[in-house]
């Protein structure tokens, strides 16, 4: 390997110039980042309140995932085959900010390195390392980090929200410190083994993931270069009570209960009366925001029937789609689920109450694990759990200095998510108004017809996040167009464009419908 610092010694004694020097070595930059130390050494690294758990070199297809590989449309590298990793140094530590807190935090950091830092975010309620996010991170060749978010769920006791109760120094590591720590630990502990700062850095989730993400952008503007935000459920106290609705509105009435085998048939519905042909053939809505359907279209003529719905049940779809309402202002709490998404309500609508949206109200807010949702005030109760969330985890549409310090953010969502997409663009267009109309040069949102909650669904959801971002940051190719992919037994069986807001795409007309090539981006 070229020894690129005895190298360019040689050339500057010689009379080179800088200008001609850098022309030289560059070339060899993805040689020149190679451990300047053992991986072994790094124990010893010094880091203001941690401690380094482990320093271990990890040798070529070392590594095993400890469970089956996740969902390929969750990869932040759109992997969905088997591969090996590479030589890397894998980094273990235990990050006190305060007296309370205990995060625990990786980083790999991989022999052959390509100069860049990729922060890993986590998902639902956090409480472990995501170590497929390691992987694929090493595969590309990035020095990769991930946290727990500062608690262990592994254990009754770390289920869900419950260490929350009692510690708010958990929450304030759970809501934003433990990812801004693992950063600056990350950067330490790169500049320590390789001798050099990451030349960029990103950062990458969907959901929980998401919102962290909004949160870097937002507090912390110049700890990434690059970031990618999916489905951030943003403004968090007001999606947690949306998730929360139709299952109270079924508490208040049973007669409302959906039976679960009923979703699939208004689904069908839904695509007859609003998606194209194409959409029909594939299973999902081309654009759900120009549907309009009504579920009255289904109540039951006579008794209640497996093909319709009765009255109370009308009611309860229609609820759905609009979402909660505060009832003392008249606003909307936040908008209900898009039109298509039916095949992923039930869980919302069985009677219980969706499990990490309930603990937002009993721990983080209210401290009290018996407090009775089904009581709930949807405006006194609402407006405690923006006050006491909020000023931690919700993120305003002011995120210039992070688009001035030249970041670059990436929005994604699924239309059959719970998130419905106009939410999103709705949060969009205000960051572009807040930000002035520069910001669209770092700005980019893709709404994608079919996927679920960061993946699945009949619509293409898997595609390579961390390319893209790195293609924007590193070489200046915003990406308007981005081809996805759908996943079956670990095989492709279809492509499709993404394209940027406000284009969606259309089918050409001529050409194999499972083949992006037969798609445009156009306008709406």
């Amino acid at each position: 390997m070229l020894d690129i610092r005895k190298y360019s010694r040689i050339l500057i004694s010689a009379g080179i110039g800088a200008a001609a020097l850098m022309a030289l070595v560059m070339p060899f930059a993805a040689e020149a980042a190679a451990p300047a130390v053992s991986c072994e050494s790094l124990a010893q690294v010094a880091l203001p309140n941690a401690t380094i758990t482990m320093a271990q070199s990890v040798g070529p297809d070392g590594y095993h995932l400890p469970m089956r590989p996740e969902p390929p449309g969750l990869s932040l590298i759109g992997r969905f085959q088997h591969r090996l990793n590479p030589a890397f140094c894998r980094v273990a530590a235990t990050l006190r900010p305060s007296s309370d807190s205990e995060i625990k935090m990786e980083i790999w950091l991989p022999v052959e390195w390509n100069g860049k830092f990729l922060g890993a975010a986590s998902f639902g309620w956090g409480g472990d390392v995501k170590y497929d996010s390691l992987f694929n991170g090493v595969l590309e060749g990035y020095a990769v980090a991930n946290n727990d978010t500062g608690h262990d769920s592994s254990g009754p006791d770390g289920e869900g929200g419950k260490f929350l109760l009692g510690h708010p120094e958990k929450m304030t590591d759970y809501s934003y410190r433990a990812n801004h720590e693992m950063t600056v630990a990350s950067k330490a502990l790169i500049q320590a083994f390789y001798g050099t700062a990451p030349a960029h850095a990103y950062f990458i989730g969907c959901s929980l993931g998401g919102l962290q993400g909004l949160i870097e952008a937002k507090r912390y503007p110049t700890d990434y270069d690059g970031i990618v935000v999916g489905a951030p459920p943003n403004p968090l106290a007001n999606f947690n009570a949306a998730q929360l609705w139709p299952g109270y509105l079924v508490n208040q009435d049973p007669n409302r209960m959906i039976p679960e085998s009923k979703y699939a048939m208004i689904h069908a519905a839904v695509l007859k009366a609003c998606a194209s042909p194409l959409g029909q053939a594939q299973g999902f809505v081309d654009q759900p925001d120009r549907c309009r359907f009504d579920p009255k279209k289904l109540q039951c003529k006579g008794a209640d029937a497996p093909e319709c719905l009765t009255k109370p049940q009308v009611y309860l779809m229609r609820q759905f789609y609009k979402g909660p309402v505060n009832p003392k202002t008249g606003k909307s709490i936040f908008p209900g689920p898009a039109r298509g998404s039916e095949l992923e309500l039930y869980t919302f609508a069985n009677g219980k109450p969706f499990h990490n949206a309930i603990d937002l109200y009993l721990y983080a807010v209210f401290q009290d694990p018996n407090w009775d949702w089904t009581k709930m005030d949807w405006d006194k109760d609402v407006s405690a759990a923006i006050a006491a969330v909020g000023p931690q985890m919700h993120v305003d549409t002011d995120l210039k200095p992070f688009f001035d310090n030249g970041g670059k953010l990436l929005l994604y969502v699924g239309w059959n998510d719970y998130h419905n997409p106009e939410e999103l663009i709705d949060y969009y267009k205000a960051l572009v108004k807040t930000a002035g109309p520069e910001s669209l040069k770092s700005l980019r949102l893709f709404t994608i017809p079919g996927m679920n909650h960061c993946a699945g669904g009949a619509g293409c959801d898997t595609f390579n996040k961390l390319g893209v971002i790195d293609a924007w940051v590193d070489k200046g190719e915003a990406p308007d167009r981005i081809v996805a992919q759908k996943i079956e037994n670990y095989k492709s069986i279809r492509t499709r464009p993404l394209c940027a807001y406000p284009q969606v795409t259309r089918y050409k007309g001529t050409g194999d419908t499972n083949d992006a090539a037969s798609f445009d981006c156009v306008a709406a």
